[in-house]
């Protein structure tokens, strides 16, 4: 696990969230997330997703990282690294109705 680049992303993190700037960090990786897998954007930009509810926005780009197999202490280069190599950019598969 690379403890040093989660600490220092924790840290800037945490800074600009002091400086009431932190969805803007936020708002930088859910836009790479959505080019990466060519997700839609909604009716509502990433930026203010993460300025209106920050841990909600945050809470949806972990989901969609988990259900796409990442893997957070490797990191975004190396998931993203890791999605290449395997040529994972669709979408996962759901079932349909509520019986998931």
């Amino acid at each position: 696990m690379d403890y040093e680049a989660c600490f220092a992303a924790s840290m800037i993190y945490m800074a600009l969230g002091y400086a009431g700037c932190a969805s803007m960090y936020g708002c930088t990786y859910r836009t790479k997330l959505r080019g990466l897998f060519g997700l839609p954007e909604g009716s509502i930009p990433d930026g203010l997703v993460h300025c209106l509810c920050c841990f909600c926005a945050l809470c949806q780009d972990y989901r969609e990282l988990k259900n796409r197999g990442a893997d957070p202490s490797l990191g975004w280069e190396a998931n993203v690294e890791k999605w290449n190599q395997e040529g994972i950019t669709a979408p996962p598969v759901a079932e349909p109705g509520m019986a998931r």
